[in-house]
C-alpha cells in the first residue's frame, strides 16, 4: 500500500494534466482569473419601437394630395406626420400631438420619383430624426407610357444611394419602408366614377389610367405591364431594406390593402382620402411597433 503522500501527488498530477488539456479558461471560469463571476451584458435591442422623432420622405401620398381639396397638397392629413385627428398619423401615435408638431417633419414632394429620394433624404438627415418613413415608387410606374417607367435597376440604385446617404450621417436612425400601392386595383375601383375618370384625363397616372374604359387586349396588356413593374419595385424595396438591420418594410401590406371608394379621394378616385391616410397610418404604426424576435 502506498503512503498517503504518494496518492495525493498522483491525484494532483492527473488533475494538472486535465486542466492543461482543456485550456486556460477551465481555471479562469470566464471571470478573467479574478474568481468573481460576472453576468454577461444584455445587448441593447437593435430596433426601438418608440422613436422620439419622425421625418417623412416620398411623394404625393405622403403629402396628402387630393385628400382635402382637388389637385392640392394637404400635409395636415398625411399618414406619416399629419396632425388631423381623423387620421391619427404615425408621428402622432408615436410622439403624441405636441411631440409630432415639434419633432415630425415632412420632406415628401408631390410628383417625386425614386430618383428624387437621395435629395429628400439629405434634407431629412439634417433634423437627425430617430425614424425616417419612406413611401415612393408610384410615380416611377405612373408615367406617360410603359416605356417611360423607371427601370428596376435604376430604382434599386437610387434607393441604395438614399440609404447610404442616411447611414453616412445617421448610422442608428431607423427606417420604415412602405410598399407601392396596387395601382391596378385603384384603376378597378375608380373607373366606376364619371368625375374621377374626368380628373384622370388631366394626367394622373396615364400609364395605368389612360382610357379607363378601354378593355381591349392592348390596354389590358399595358396595365399588366405597369402592375408587374410595381411588383418589381416592391421586391426591390423589401430586398434593400432587408440588408439594413435598422430598416423594416411593411411586408407588402400597403400593396395588399384593398382600398375601396371610402379610402380614395372623392376628387380623383386614386389618391388616399382621409380614411385612406388613416389606414396607411395604421399599417405603419403596426410595422414600427410590432415585436420581432
Amino acid at each position: 500500500m502506498r503512503k498517503p503522500g504518494h496518492r495525493a501527488r498522483a491525484v494532483l498530477a492527473v488533475l494538472t494534466a486535465a486542466v492543461l488539456a482543456s485550456g486556460c479558461d477551465s481555471i479562469r471560469g470566464g471571470d478573467g482569473g479574478t474568481g468573481v463571476s460576472r453576468p454577461s451584458a444584455k445587448p441593447s435591442p437593435v430596433w426601438n419601437a418608440h422613436p422620439d422623432s419622425v421625418a417623412a420622405v416620398g411623394d404625393s401620398i405622403t403629402r396628402g394630395f387630393d385628400a382635402c381639396q382637388v389637385l392640392a397638397d394637404c400635409p395636415e392629413v398625411s399618414w406619416a406626420t399629419g396632425a388631423d385627428t381623423a387620421v391619427d398619423s404615425l408621428a402622432v401615435r408615436l410622439l403624441g400631438r405636441r411631440g409630432a408638431a415639434e419633432r415630425g417633419w415632412n420632406y415628401a414632394v408631390t410628383g417625386a420619383r425614386m430618383a428624387d429620394l437621395p435629395g429628400q433624404m439629405a434634407e431629412a438627415v439634417r433634423r437627425r430624426p430617430e425614424l425616417v418613413t419612406v413611401m415612393v415608387g408610384a410615380n416611377d410606374a405612373c408615367r406617360s407610357s410603359v416605356s417611360a417607367m423607371t427601370p428596376v435597376a435604376d430604382f434599386r440604385a437610387d434607393l441604395e444611394r438614399s440609404m447610404a446617404t442616411l447611414r453616412k450621417a445617421l448610422p442608428r436612425t431607423q427606417v420604415y419602408v412602405a410598399s407601392v400601392p396596387n395601382l391596378l386595383r385603384l384603376w378597378s375601383e375608380g373607373r366606376a366614377d364619371p368625375l374621377g375618370k374626368e380628373v384622370w384625363k388631366l394626367g394622373i397616372c396615364p400609364s395605368m389610367l389612360r382610357g379607363a374604359d378601354d378593355l381591349t387586349e392592348a390596354a389590358t396588356v399595358r396595365r399588366q405591364e405597369v402592375q408587374h413593374r410595381v411588383e418589381a419595385y416592391n421586391t426591390v424595396l423589401a430586398e434593400v431594406c432587408a440588408k439594413d438591420e435598422r430598416c423594416r418594410s411593411d411586408g407588402n401590406a400597403v400593396f395588399d390593402y384593398r382600398f375601396g371608394t371610402g379610402q380614395l379621394s372623392q376628387w380623383d378616385w386614386f389618391h388616399p382620402s382621409r380614411d385612406g391616410q388613416a389606414r396607411l397610418a395604421e399599417i405603419a404604426y403596426r410595422t414600427v411597433t410590432e415585436h420581432r424576435p
